[in-house]
């Protein structure tokens, strides 16, 4: 069993195209040798965003902190503290910081290989 302050894993920055004042911590993956699903924290400074993109699975979202908008195939939606997603696979999707603090979220995938 891993128990671990998930402010005292590292959190670095999100270094693909599209995305903007985002970093991201691995709370559980791969180095933990999770057999099933990863959970990610994400951080996305204000007037941040994640990259607009899809794929072909799933992922959980819980917004712990901040607020902002999330978009989708039916346009920008409102999040908060408190609010779960379920992003389905192959929707396109971004978060975007819309607030003056930081927008942060669990991200729950499944292990791909």
């Amino acid at each position: 069993m891993k128990i671990q302050r998930a402010d005292d894993i590292t959190a670095n920055d999100v270094n693909i195209d599209g995305a903007e004042k985002v970093r991201m911590r691995m709370l559980v993956g791969p180095d933990d040798e999770a057999p099933t699903f990863y959970m990610r924290q994400f951080v996305v400074e204000p007037s941040g965003h994640t990259p607009r993109h899809e794929h072909g699975w799933e992922h959980e979202c819980y917004i712990l902190a901040g607020s902002g908008v999330v978009l989708t195939p039916d346009g920008a939606k409102p999040i908060g503290p408190g609010d779960c997603l379920l992003v389905p696979p192959n929707e396109e999707h971004q978060f975007r910081n819309t607030g003056d603090q930081p927008l942060t979220f669990l991200c729950l995938v499944p292990k791909t290989d």
